[in-house]
């Protein structure tokens, strides 16, 4: 394989790497993948001798990484809201979200019952997710825990499940069933600590520890 051949898949797979990077809907994966590839660029400009090219992808790189250093420091307020299972906008927000929703929960429905738990997560101040839990006696069975695309990042989880478990157990919740059929939530309940007890069932025990709102 010639030098020549060498420098045009180099060339491809920054392409490639750029393409790809626009279609990702995380900001963080679009600066990082987009960054991946201005680099390669840089290569491959240097290699062609093409200093045109080289200076304008090492730009990109330079701005990719002023956003993502930014988007990671970035300190997100989150406040946990409770609100009634009847409530209109709960229902406006499970419409306008069911295809996405049911890519998770396939089994979910809006038709809740008057005594469920339902609660809005807050990040600076948007409705960024939403979780709906079903009392039987002490456990609380996860209807649904879904976060929007933007905020999928285990956050939202963790500031649930550990900062304000102490929400959950004066409800008399002592322990959380969810059952995971995809491998991507299967991954997510894991993270938030929930152990597999049945084919596609996990379980995690609440230990007290409150915090009603939080930077993170």
């Amino acid at each position: 394989m010639d030098n020549q051949t060498i420098y045009e898949i180099i060339g491809y797979a920054a392409s490639v790497l750029i393409a790809i990077s626009l279609m990702m809907k995380s900001l963080i994966r679009l600066r990082v993948i987009n960054g991946f590839g201005g680099l390669i660029f840089v290569v491959y400009g240097i290699l062609i001798k093409a200093y045109p090219v080289a200076i304008l992808n090492g730009l990109i790189v330079i701005i990719d990484l002023y956003y993502l250093i930014r988007m990671l420091r970035r300190q997100d307020y989150f406040t946990l809201m409770k609100i009634t299972p009847s409530s209109n906008y709960l229902h406006y927000f499970l419409n306008f979200h069911e295809k996405d929703i049911q890519r998770f929960f396939p089994d979910f429905t809006t038709h809740l019952q008057s005594d469920d738990f339902a609660f809005f997560i807050l990040r600076n101040t948007i409705p960024a997710g939403a979780v709906i839990i079903r009392k039987q006696e002490s456990c609380g069975k996860i209807l649904l825990d879904y976060a929007l695309s933007d905020y999928r990042d285990f956050k939202i989880g963790g500031f649930l499940y550990d900062d304000n478990s102490d929400t959950l157990i004066n409800l008399g919740i002592s322990a959380l069933e969810a059952k995971g059929d995809m491998p991507k939530h299967v991954n997510y309940l894991q993270e938030m600590g929930f152990e597999k007890i049945e084919d596609n069932l996990f379980r995690r025990e609440l230990q007290p520890h409150f915090i009603s709102d939080k930077k993170i």
